[in-house]
């Protein structure tokens, strides 16, 4: 009995070594494989919170075009349109159900991030914990009327309701002339629900809205500057922590807040703007690819063929890389309770 269990433990601890070695010996091949032995031959699916046509998608399939080439191994990228609830559909399949190997990133509103801290429900992610890749540019939006609307300034949204459109309430169309009545007191008369920016402009074109609020300086100069030329629209405040060069003489919000704290509200939601155009992964992928990923992006931002595309269709390109996103966002987020409360009272 005494010798049986003697080589019966012998043999438990021999096979125990043996898992172990094995175990050790996987671990560097696991581990060898590089960033471009991963992509290479992968395709990447660049997802767009947003319908074809608007802003967001036309600089995402411009990047996409360009992209792969800068990542180690080559990848295909891959543009698809993932609209719905102004990008949270799509923030909330990153956060939670996306592969998170770096074969899928995303493109999204540059204000969902900041959706949780301000309370929205439907937003069912932990921005800080998202893999930020980089931004296009570092946006000025704006809030427009059409010249048959009879609002010719800022002042006169004081007395007369000016109706605008919006893809829904976790958007900037939303949330900043909300934010602004709120806070000001203006009478933006919101209707939401449509898909995209671009569902939004054709709408303004029909007459079934008069305006259009929170809309990208660079979108409108990318699909709409005929507008402005020929005067159909009429620029009427823009909404940034500093003014667009191309703006001198249209006023910027952060100089019409009253009050120190209504300057603090302002500051938390409009902070957003750095964001421009964010893409993004979800959380979790492997640091070697998220570098080789945001390396990439920034590379593209760079690359002359890509400028040239993005000066031909007048592109704004102002890039914000991945590291500052995450400390951009991480920063919002320790904003003083009381402040991001009233906040996100005022953008409901």
């Amino acid at each position: 009995m005494t010798l049986f269990a003697r080589d019966r433990t012998g043999d438990l601890a021999a096979a125990a070594l043996l898992a172990v070695a094995l175990a050790l010996t996987s671990i560097p091949a696991a581990r060898a494989q590089s960033v471009a032995d991963f992509y290479r031959g992968k395709t990447i699916d660049l997802d767009i919170g947003y319908s074809v046509g608007g802003g967001y998608d036309l600089y995402a399939r411009l990047i996409a075009r360009r992209l792969g080439g800068h990542i180690p191994g080559n990848p295909t990228v891959v543009p698809k349109n993932m609209e719905g609830a102004g990008s949270l559909r799509l923030a909330n399949y990153l956060y939670s159900a996306a592969p998170n190997d770096g074969t899928v990133i995303g493109a999204i509103s540059r204000g969902a991030a900041f959706d949780p801290l301000l309370g929205e429900t439907g937003a069912q992610f932990d921005a800080t914990k998202f893999s930020w890749i980089g931004s296009a540019n570092n946006e000025v939006s704006v809030c427009i009327a059409s010249a048959r609307s009879g609002i010719t300034r800022f002042d006169d949204l004081f007395d007369k309701p000016l109706t605008i459109g919006s893809t829904g309430a976790a958007d900037d169309t939303y949330q900043f002339p909300a934010l602004v009545n709120a806070v000001l007191g203006t009478k933006f008369k919101i209707v939401t629900g449509y898909p995209g920016g671009n569902d939004v402009s054709l709408a303004l074109e029909r007459g079934e809205v008069q305006g259009r609020c929170g809309w990208s300086w660079s979108s409108i100069k990318t699909t709409r500057f005929n507008w402005v030329r020929n005067k159909r629209i009429i620029v009427l405040v823009q909404m940034s922590l500093s003014k667009h060069p191309d703006l001198p003489d249209v006023p910027l919000i952060m100089d019409l807040a009253k009050t120190d704290e209504q300057r603090q509200i302002f500051k938390m939601i409009f902070a957003r703007q750095t964001m421009g155009r964010p893409y993004l992964a979800p959380p979790g992928i492997p640091a070697d690819r998220l570098a080789a990923l945001r390396k990439g992006f920034m590379d593209t931002m760079t690359d002359k063929e890509f400028l040239d595309e993005a000066e031909a269709n007048k592109f704004e390109i102002n890039p914000v890389n991945g590291e500052d996103l995450e400390a951009l966002v991480k920063d919002v987020y320790r904003t003083p309770p009381e402040i991001a409360k009233k906040a996100a009272a005022a953008v409901q």
